[in-house]
Order: structure tokens, then sequence, then C-alpha cells
């Protein structure tokens, strides 16, 4: 009995023992953890990087090159709008304020050149008249006395002070009857029906050129005044394009160059030619450009905003292969080779350009300021961005 106790508890010794045993072999030193944690951590790429083995690089055919210059056809894009020439809209105002009593105008109503806008009365319109009427008696009274006292003069009955007395009044009179002429001919009264007798109460207000009507700013009954602005009227015939360039690009400008523009609510495009060149630079580094039309269209309508892009001719670039320039969230990129990293993979990194005008497979391409890469990836950048791509989403996973 004694015996078979022994034996029983020198196997529960061996069990203990062989339990902390496995429990060591479990467990790993606090720095070989560490140390395979930073070999993880020295696999993982950095942003808009990308990492090759030898047989991935072999697989993607990738080619490196340089920045060539090349002949590319270029094009200015700018913003602007249709516009009207200053002779092709007019604001209708009166020399001499009244009361509206008729008028029929709406806005986008068609007038002609004449055609009556507005009547207006006022009582100083009859006014005016008398005193045209007045004015124009006198006249005819001081004319024969100023011919009298020269015949008098002559056979020297009166005084020569009598005679210049007389030429100055016929003289002023003269003077006020052609003063009131012409602010009757201003307000438009027939002074050869007023010489008649004829006395008007009232004036028209008459279109001077034709075109449609785009602001109306009176009503039955309103005085208006001469400051005031009763209608506006603008000719369609001859609408313009009114670009704005920005100061960098006018040494490019030619006049004579083609432009080719949209308008906002189209889809087709139209053409224009360059015609002037602004000559001030604005505030915001801009000059007004402006352009004539290939196409008259009397339906566009002043003010409408249009994109445009004006043909600047060939010049002599910085490019690339297009299949060098890869898009990624609406910025242009390239692959150029980083000697990061001392083992046999080869690194890509991502860098940013500005993308100009596209000819015969070449794109213009400009480096960030100081920047010249000298191995740049021109084939196989597409596959280097759908692999940072796969990446990415791996990382996210």
């Amino acid at each position: 009995m004694k015996k078979r106790s022994s034996h029983i508890y020198i196997a529960v010794i061996l069990l203990v023992a062989g339990m902390g045993l496995a429990s060591c072999g479990s467990k790993k030193a606090p720095a070989t953890a560490e140390k395979e944690q930073g070999k993880e951590h020295d696999h993982e790429e950095e942003p808009n990087t990308v990492t090759l083995t030898p047989e991935q690089f072999k697989t993607a055919g990738i080619v490196f090159g340089l920045p060539e210059k090349r002949d590319i056809s270029s094009a200015i894009k700018v913003n602007g709008l249709l516009d009207v020439p200053p002779q092709q809209a007019v604001s209708i105002s009166v020399p001499m304020g009244g009361f509206i009593r008729q008028t029929t105008m709406l806005q986008g109503m068609p007038v002609k050149k004449g055609q009556v806008l507005a009547v207006l009365e006022n009582m100083d319109y009859i006014q005016l008249q008398q005193d045209y009427l007045d004015a124009r008696s006198q006249l005819e009274y001081a004319s024969t006395e100023y011919t009298r006292q020269q015949e008098l003069s002559r056979e020297n009955v009166n005084a020569l002070k009598t005679v210049q007395q007389a030429k100055a009044t016929y003289e002023s009179l003269q003077a006020k009857v052609k003063g009131l002429r012409e602010k009757l001919n201003l307000i438009n009264i027939n002074t050869a029906a007023l010489e008649k007798g004829t006395i008007q109460r009232s004036i028209n207000v008459y279109a001077p050129i034709s075109g449609y009507v785009t602001q109306v700013n009176v009503n039955l009954g309103q005085f208006v005044n001469p400051a005031d602005v009763l209608f506006r009227i603008v000719n369609t015939e001859h609408l313009h394009a009114e670009l704005t360039v920005f100061e960098k690009d006018i040494p490019r400008l030619k006049i004579g160059q083609p432009v080719r523009f949209t308008l906002a609510n189209e889809t087709r495009q139209r053409t224009a030619t360059v015609h002037l060149i602004g000559r001030e630079i604005s505030q915001e580094r801009t000059v007004r450009v402006h352009c004539h039309l290939e196409e008259e269209d009397t339906q566009l309508l002043p003010g409408t905003y249009l994109q445009a892009m004006i043909e600047a001719g060939a010049a002599k670039v910085q490019a690339l292969p297009e299949a060098a320039v890869v898009n990624f969230e609406n910025k242009a990129y390239v692959f150029v080779k980083d000697t990061a990293g001392a083992d046999s993979t080869f690194h890509f990194k991502m860098l940013e350009v500005q993308q100009g005008s596209s000819e015969q497979g070449y794109t213009e391409v400009t480096f960030p300021e100081g920047v010249q890469p000298k191995e740049i990836v021109v084939k196989g950048a597409y596959d280097l961005l759908a692999k940072m791509k796969n990446s990415g989403e791996e990382h996210g996973h």
C-alpha cells in the first residue's frame, strides 16, 4: 500500500512539470515579438508608393524615360460671356420730365427704330411752346426795328447808340429762338406745326434703334425725371464674345486666332475669332478679349455665360507619352523611380503634375517647382496605379 502511494506522488510531480514546460514554450520573449512586429511594419508601403518584385517588374514591362521638348498645339482655356457693343444697347430717358400717359411695352417685345414707346404729358411742354412763339414774334419785331434803325443811321437821323441797342436786342432774341427750337426738337415737338399754331400737350418717346426691350421701368401715371431710365433696348444682331484671359496667357494671344466656345445652356460648339485684345490688366490680373462670332444668331441673349478655348498655335513644351500620365482622384500623376531600399525590389513614387494639351500621342506636363525627375515610368504606369489601388483596398480591410 505504501509503495502504491509513492508511485502516485511521482506521477503528479511529472505532470505539473510537463505543464510548466508547455506554458513556457507557448510564450515568446518581448524582444522577439517586437522584432517580428517591426518586420511586419517594414513591409507596409507608404502612401502613393508602389513596390514590385523583380518578377512583377518584368511582367509589367516597365520602361523609363525623360520629358522631351515637342511642338504641341496649345489652347488657352478661358471663361467669358456674350455681350453687345455699346452702340447696340440703349438706355432711354427723356430730357424733360412728364407723366406717363400711354405705353404698351413689355420685356422681350421686339421694336423697330422710330416706333413709339411711350406718350408723356406735362404743363411745362405747353409753356415751352408758348415761350417759343412769344420769342419768335419778338424776334420779327426786333428784326424790323433793327433794319429801320440802320436806315436812319445812314441818313444821320439817329444816334449810333440807338442802332447798337437795336442790334443787341435782335441778336439776343435770335439766340433765344434758336435755343427754344432745339429744346422743342429734343422732346420731339414739331416746330413747323407749332409755328402754324398747333400746340401739343403731350410728347412721344421713340425707339432710337431696332431690337428687343430688356427693361421696362415705368407704369401709367408715373412721373419720370430726366435722370430716370424708362426703357432699355438691345439689338442682338451683332453679339460678340467677351473673354477673360489671365495675365500669364496674354503673350500667346494674337488678333485673328480661332476660338471655340460652348454656351452654358448648350452642348454644341460655336466658333469665333479674336478681334481685339485689351490693353489694361485688371486688379484680378486679367485682360478682356473681344471676339467676333462666325455665325450670328439673334436668339442668343447678352450676358449668357460661356467656356472657350483660344487656339494659340504650336509651341515647344515639355512633354511625355500619354501613357506616362495617369489620372487619380481628379488629378494628374506620373510614377518616378524611388531609390529608397537596398533590396532587390523596385520602388516607385507617384508625383503630381499639371497636364496641358495633347497631340500625336504626347501630352504637355509641368512638374512642381524645383523638381525634375530623371527616371519616369513611360510604359506600365497604369499597372502601377492598379497595384497601388489594390494595396490601398487591402490595407483598408
